[in-house]
């Protein structure tokens, strides 16, 4: 098998069978022998302070095995860097949905009852929602010492602002120059509200305490290290004390890697005596978990009369919620993309993470990016228009070419953002008449670094000839352990129904900084690429001593070893490995570099019609590019792509956590809209192959690009099809019919 047979291959995914037929075991279906049921009561109030808790009535109530409220247990705060996130509440409770009891009992409804019983005594507290309102003199202060909490990064801290959490800031050049020296200057301030990730699995877990008080955990966590830590640092216990059992996560998009209510679940079950199981409604995965975070966005840009961009200020308001635990670095990524794809002479970027009497925010694909995004590829429109110029010639005049700077003086080789817009504006007939009145086209682009960090993985031969791999990674629904299969397959040259990928626990599994930043197939690929030239040169070894000759006088191919000058001396991969059962495994473990001169890109355009009697705007079409190097499983690369887009439409025309004094007033997937198959436009994708990929064979990244420019996509199509331009997320029939009425009236 000299020639590439696997990779490249649309294999059918290594866990299907299991997920079609009811056999993938999630968190919420692990059963221990004396089980109990957790619930917890969370605050009705935005802000106020606790004044007392009696929980008498629920220690008393049927079935009831547990109660533990905030006072319990006070001062275990928790983070996933900054621990500024209580377990429990015990003095103080800073949004709608803030951990203030819990229960555990023989049944999940008998736990529900009893939290009905709990007695809590608020002083209510005045309390601020938007980002901008909380950073004024007179916005209530949510957190008195931020700088004093474990895991502050005070690097990055933003003290100098009421209710700052972080600041991440990059300039280049003289703005204020590039401003005086523009022929045009435009700002445009836009609002993104909170969206949640919609995966379909609710956060679930199960802890037990064994007799020594080692902890033994299974939860739906796509990095099970990091909830090992998150845990044991909650709880002011080493982390050797935490075992995390690896399960199937039923969907996640950046939503589940943390401890959750695993600290609570360790009171309960200390308590208790007996395990606990803690499985959250959708209701509460709306109102309290970790979503996308509301921002309010402004940018300012300088061009000149020939469609120069000289000048550029943009800033961020991130309404980070109550706590910036939920963060891994108490602030999105911004590093990934903040650079943008466009020249621009001068240019500065502030962005704030805030505190606010809201659900704290967390991860969603490409932290940060939709907002990032629909601000700057709307207010890119807007410049274009405003020169007279075509918005996609617009674009292509000011993308960069490969080796120049981006807007904060990063150098950018192998971009290819000018072939992948010139495809995708082609593939849309974009220079061609719209096709009727009242529809329009848009286009956004988007691009993004991608992620290194520590990894590991072991790759063993066993005695049949199938070869094992032990994957830190978790799968949650991106079609990793497939991709790794084919893989080793094709180093191994042996069938892929020869090979497996095992998932262990955090005793059993390298180190790994868990699926994240799109850098999964980078990091493992090549850790599993240099595992399996290891395991070939040792076993090599081991057949030169069994055919008696020097190792390098053995050749392997097509999974055998043979002597090079009499091919019909040879030993089977199982042979060798049945001869020498103590040497048959090779781990390896990697910190790979952060590739930040290597940026992938994106480029859509959509097509949409709008009813101008009633706003309601139809998606048509969406054109999809991107630049891609060897696709190792073309299905997996496609619905990666498919889903992100059907992701960010979603975001551009329907998603959006509504707020009621706080509290998420659509916390149920009636009221909180997700698209469904008849929302599903006709989708394109183009494929324009390029070099640089630094995944095995040449591969990029795929998972965080489709999803980031549908919004922008969108917005511009409308303004295109009937001149109402949105400044707000999402493009609803009645912002579009606002908009119409009031460019009807200014006639």
């Amino acid at each position: 098998m000299t020639d590439s047979k696997i990779v490249g291959t649309s294999v059918l995914r290594a866990e299907g069978p299991d997920k079609v037929t009811g056999r993938t075991r999630y968190a919420a279906d692990v059963p221990l022998q004396g089980m109990l049921w957790g619930k917890i009561l969370r605050s009705p109030h935005p802000h106020a302070r606790i004044r007392s808790i009696d929980a008498t009535p629920a220690r008393n109530a049927p079935g009831v095995r547990a109660v533990v409220t905030g006072p319990d247990v006070p001062n275990h705060l928790m983070g996933k860097q900054i621990r500024d996130l209580p377990a429990l509440c015990w003095d103080r409770v800073r949004y709608v949905g803030d951990r203030v009891a819990a229960v555990a009992a023989d049944t999940p409804e008998q736990a529900e009852a009893a939290l009905a019983l709990i007695d809590v005594d608020y002083e209510i507290l005045p309390a601020v929602f938007d980002p901008v309102a909380a950073t004024e003199p007179d916005a209530p202060l949510l957190h008195d010492d931020v700088a004093g909490y474990d895991g502050a990064p005070r690097e990055r801290l933003a003290t100098d602002v009421r209710n700052g959490l972080t600041r991440l800031a990059w300039s280049k050049g003289d703005v204020e120059q590039g401003f005086r020296e523009a022929d045009v200057v435009l700002e445009h301030t836009f609002r993104i509200p909170g969206r949640h990730q919609g995966y379909l699995e609710p956060h679930a877990g199960l802890l037990s305490i064994d007799p020594d008080g080692r902890v033994q955990v299974w939860a739906s966590t796509k990095d099970p290290f990091r909830t090992r830590r998150m845990l044991a640092d909650t709880l002011g216990m080493e982390h050797s004390r935490v075992r995390v059992h690896s399960v199937n996560v039923g969907g996640e998009f950046g939503g589940k890697g943390d401890a959750r209510d695993l600290p609570v679940a360790y009171f309960l079950a200390r308590e208790s005596g007996r395990p606990v199981k803690i499985v959250m409604t959708y209701a509460e995965e709306l109102a309290a978990c970790n979503p996308d975070e509301a921002t309010v966005m402004t940018i300012r840009s300088g061009v000149t009369r020939d469609g120069r961009i000289v000048a550029r200020r943009l800033k961020a308001w991130h309404a980070g919620g109550a706590y910036g635990g939920t963060k891994a670095s108490a602030s999105f990524a911004t590093w990934h993309y903040v650079g943008g794809l466009y020249r621009v002479d001068n240019a500065e970027f502030e962005f704030l993470q805030v505190y606010t009497n809201t659900t704290p925010g967390g991860y969603y694909r490409s932290p940060g990016s939709i907002p990032t995004f629909f601000a700057l590829e709307s207010h890119t429109d807007i410049l274009a228009r405003e020169l007279g110029m075509d918005p996609g010639e617009f674009r292509l005049r000011n993308v960069l070419r490969a080796g120049e700077e981006d807007a904060i003086g990063k150098r950018l080789p192998g971009l290819q953002v000018h072939a992948v817009l010139a495809r995708a504006l082609e593939a849309a007939d974009w220079s061609a008449p719209r096709s009727g009145p009242n529809r329009g086209r848009g286009v956004a682009i988007y691009g993004r670094h991608i992620s290194g960090g520590e990894t590991g993985i072991a790759v063993t031969a066993e005695t049949d000839g199938t070869l094992t791999v032990l994957s830190p990674t978790v799968d949650q629904g991106t079609g990793t352990h497939t991709i790794l299969r084919q893989l080793v397959a094709e180093q191994m040259q042996t069938p892929l129904e020869q090979v497996r990928v095992a998932t262990g626990d955090t005793d059993t599994v390298p180190y790994d900084t868990g699926a994240r930043a799109s850098r999964v197939t980078y990091v493992a690929g090549l850790a599993l690429e240099r595992a399996c030239n290891e395991l070939r040169d040792k076993l090599a070894a081991h057949a030169a001593r069994m055919l008696e000759c020097d190792i390098g006088d053995v050749s392997y191919a097509e999974g055998a070893f043979s002597l090079r000058a009499d091919p019909g001396q040879s030993l089977t991969l199982a042979q060798v490995a049945a001869r020498n059962p103590d040497d048959r495994t090779v781990t390896v473990e990697e910190d790979f570099r952060y590739p930040d001169e290597t940026t992938y890109v994106c480029a859509q355009v959509a097509e949409v019609e709008v009813d101008p009697e009633t706003g309601a705007t139809r998606v048509e079409r969406i054109v999809t590019a991107h630049d891609v190097g060897t696709v190792i499983n073309p299905i997996t690369h496609q619905g990666q792509i498919d889903g992100g887009v059907v992701m960010g439409l979603g975001q551009a025309v329907m998603e959006e956590l509504s707020l009621d004094n706080g509290k998420v007033a659509n916390a149920n997937l009636g009221d909180y809209k997700l698209p469904g198959i008849r929302d599903i436009p006709r989708l394109d994708t183009v494929l324009v192959d390029s070099e640089g990929g630094l995944a095995p064979y040449g591969g990029k990244a795929i998972g965080e690009f489709a999803n980031n420019n549908p919004p922008a996509a969108i917005a511009n199509a409308v303004a295109d099809a009937v001149g109402v331009r949105l400044f707000e997320m999402p493009v609803t029939a009645e912002k579009v019919y606002r908009g119409l009425k009031e460019r009807s009236r200014a006639r």
